[in-house]
């Protein structure tokens, strides 16, 4: 598979699996969670909560790591291993953007004070499970 096909495959998978988990670092260990991504080019976005924890983790250290992909179907299931720097972004634009309504569960709205969005940036993209092929990594450079 060359970078193109590769590159492609990425999107067909940031494009189709939008829950994945979100690792951000805590006093030296990681911390998982089920997040919610969207994507514009290889950055992705997940909104949260100025007041969660993740919030904080990241304040103290931008390092995180992304699962995204698996379907759970059984084994062999392409996903991506994104590692990457998060920071929130409070941008009234980007909010506009990845608002819907299955956010009201968790906010009073778009434009709920505590509303922030991680944007991350990814530093290394690795395509798991697609055969023999893999693991292989995107170039980002």
């Amino acid at each position: 598979m060359d970078q193109q096909q590769l590159k492609q495959k990425v999107f067909d998978i940031l494009d189709h699996h939008k829950v994945g988990s979100l690792a951000t670092v805590e006093g030296g260990k990681p911390h998982s969670r089920f997040m919610t991504f969207f994507h514009d080019g290889l950055t992705l976005y997940t909104p949260t909560s100025d007041e969660t924890h993740k919030a904080e983790e990241i304040d103290h250290n931008p390092n995180v790591h992304v699962l995204l992909g698996y379907n759970g179907d059984g084994f062999g299931n392409a996903y991506l291993e994104i590692e990457g720097t998060a920071k929130l972004n409070h941008s009234e634009a980007l909010k506009d953007r990845i608002w819907n309504d299955q956010l009201n569960r968790w906010f009073d709205g778009k434009d709920d004070p505590n509303l922030t969005v991680l944007e991350i940036h990814p530093s290394q993209i690795r395509l798991m499970n697609e055969g023999e092929i893999t693991p292989v990594t995107l170039d980002l450079s």
